[in-house]
């Protein structure tokens, strides 16, 4: 058994190496490593008892607040040694909720949990993250720290309430006609710069107080340092920022779930220094990256250095969002083995279906990122985006990108087919596309900074594009 085991790894490792050279063949398929990661990939089981909100004082009637209910059946499931929290049908309001081992929190159908829009309904602040920068901010919604076997279920729904009048105006710049000038006014930009300082001049992350008056918008669900994770069925929508951030977080499942969030930095699920996930079924409808795969910011990335890797995306429907499939561009911990396939993505208001981002200030190296079967309807921009000049800003820390594989993906409207901008100091290496078809395509492919670049049964407009080793 172990012999074989090694025989499978060896032919991985020769699939991986063998990318990054134009003439050498793929001999062995690196997908056979996503088969050995979704084998450790498993969800949480949890024992056979119920907790109903409604016996420890909720009411779902919109109006009383539940925060306290949810608190008391949660410590109550898990001082029984676990079970279900169950929501049942009705409109149940609520601040911070905050799990506990070998808790599931249920929803059922018919179930909506409202979220309160006042933020101190969300303090004391917890260790968390803005931006991949650490910190001691409002709670997220749903959170946990340092839990193993929690879990988000049922067919109900999880409602944010952001809106241009709450949360989302802290971006600034944001919102319509109806937001007051004052509101526009109190945003997030001076304490995310005072952030950014304190993490360069490596304050310790318990002195970086944040909360009432700084506009650092608190993730939705963010499983934080967890194992044994499981977020299935629910509909999530309206968050004040990023959706689904498991971070520090391992043997994560995030499956059949719908999130529908138009906000400002409403990425659908940003993995975060996380490894071992698994994301399927899922249906993201947003406004910015639908999947975004993170590994802390600068400073604060390299500090903690814990990358993201062995994360599966498949038979997901990516709709509205600035990507698909993203890495970045918060990747300063390193990004690996990363597997998307049999995804649907279609929207003029989708930019990208794979994207990868970052620039010398943010670094990191991107590797070992393969995606395959993937059918792309209309997107604004390309199909394959690498852009390593992410922001305009600037540094030392250039980015590694190498070994690169798509396959399969076809496209029938965008502007770019194959998009890649880098340095020419410190070109992206190893990009391998074969069996692609994208079709009206505005302006062809613009290519920049690769070394390389293996194109094989390739068309841009029904015409086949030659490969090309370095630019």
């Amino acid at each position: 058994m172990m012999n074989k085991k090694l025989l499978v790894l060896a032919a991985f490792i020769f699939a991986l190496n063998s990318c990054s050279n134009k003439s050498a063949p793929i001999v062995a398929d690196p997908w056979q490593e996503a088969e050995a990661i979704l084998a450790r990939i498993v969800a949480p089981a949890f024992p056979d008892k119920d907790f109903n909100v409604l016996d420890f004082g909720a009411k779902g009637d919109s109006i009383t607040d539940c925060t306290d209910a949810f608190a008391k059946a949660i410590l109550a499931c898990y001082e029984a040694g676990g079970g279900r929290v169950v929501v049942p049908e009705g409109k149940f309001s609520t601040g911070a909720i905050h799990l506990k081992s070998n808790v599931n929190l249920h929803v059922s159908k018919g179930a909506k949990i409202l979220f309160s829009r006042d933020p101190s309904k969300y303090l004391p602040q917890v260790y968390t993250r803005f931006e991949a920068v650490e910190l001691m901010n409002y709670s997220p919604l749903i959170y946990a720290y340092e839990q193993e076997n929690i879990a988000i279920t049922g067919e109900g729904e999880l409602d944010g309430q952001a809106d241009d009048d709450h949360w989302w105006y802290w971006k600034g710049k944001w919102g319509h006609a109806g937001v007051t000038r004052q509101a526009r006014e109190n945003h997030q930009k001076a304490a995310n710069e005072r952030l950014k300082k304190m993490a360069e001049d490596g304050v310790p992350v318990s002195e970086r107080i944040f909360g009432e008056g700084d506009y650092l918008r608190p993730s939705f669900v963010q499983p934080y340092k967890c194992k044994n994770v499981l977020i299935e069925g629910v509909t999530i929508k309206d968050s004040p920022m990023w959706v689904i951030h498991p971070v520090l977080s391992e043997n994560v499942t995030i499956r059949n779930v719908t999130v529908i969030s138009h906000g400002p930095n409403s990425d659908g699920c940003d993995p975060e220094s996380s490894k071992d996930v698994l994301i399927e079924g899922c249906v993201f409808d947003t406004g910015d990256d639908c999947i975004a795969i993170k590994s802390g910011r600068d400073h604060d990335g390299r500090r903690v250095n814990v990358p993201s890797e062995n994360i599966i995306v498949r038979n997901c429907t990516m709709k509205d969002g600035h990507g698909g499939v993203v890495i970045g561009s918060e990747i300063s911990g390193n990004v690996r083995n990363v597997f998307a396939e049999n995804c649907e993505m279609s929207s003029p208001y989708l930019d990208r279906a794979l994207r990868l981002k970052s620039n010398s200030r943010r670094g990191g190296i991107i590797e070992n990122v393969f995606m395959r079967n993937v059918t792309v309807g209309d997107v604004a921009d390309a199909v394959v985006h690498v852009y390593m000049f992410y922001a305009n800003e600037t540094g030392d820390n250039y980015p590694v990108v190498r070994n690169i594989q798509v396959k399969n993906v076809t496209s029938k409207k965008s502007d770019y087919g194959i998009y890649i901008e880098a340095d020419e100091e410190y070109p992206v290496e190893g990009i391998y596309i074969e069996d692609c078809s994208f079709d009206n395509v505005a302006k062809g492919n613009q290519l920049k900074g690769y070394k390389d670049l293996a194109l094989k049964n390739v068309k841009v407009n029904g015409e086949q594009v030659e490969s090309s080793e370095n630019r």
